[in-house]
């Protein structure tokens, strides 16, 4: 007799097995490495992904100051912000941005590849991205992740 089950499996936070995933940002590219980690975050990789519930993992990024950027993007990409005063449209290049604060440009990247609602804002809670090798979560243990070998 088959027994064979096809009932489709829909997670909640009871069920859902978080981890913690640490990730060398040295070298690597700020865009492609900003869509890998919000596909951890988000829990795409898992197979009891539920695109309504967090699934996905707590994501530690060191060296987010020797992030590359191809092309020009250091000194033509800008970011906006607006103050809500009149006239006060404001922007900053990238390169500056790096070099002040290293890690709000990965941080930038992964948010606006969020979805952009209560979830998205409790997702991207799961990130912590640190300047240098230094981070505070040695508690939680995070495992070193390959992100080269993930897709």
């Amino acid at each position: 007799m088959d027994t064979r089950s096809y009932k489709t499996i829909s997670a909640n936070k009871a069920t859902v097995k978080k981890e913690w995933l640490l990730i060398d940002a040295e070298g690597q590219v700020l865009g492609r490495l900003a869509s890998k980690i919000a596909k951890l975050i988000r829990g795409k990789h898992k197979p009891y992904f539920t695109p309504h519930v967090d699934c996905g993992d707590h994501v530690v990024v060191i060296n987010a100051d020797k992030i590359k950027m191809t092309g020009n993007k250091l000194t033509d990409k800008k970011y906006y912000w607006h103050t809500q005063y009149p006239g006060g449209l404001k922007s900053i290049k990238a390169g500056d941005l790096l070099a002040k604060h290293p890690e709000r440009v990965l941080e930038l990247a992964v948010k606006r590849m969020l979805p952009k609602n209560r979830l998205g804002r409790q997702l991207f809670k799961n990130l912590h991205v640190y300047a240098g090798t230094e981070h505070k979560h040695e508690a939680q243990q995070p495992k070193k992740f390959d992100i080269n070998s993930f897709k």
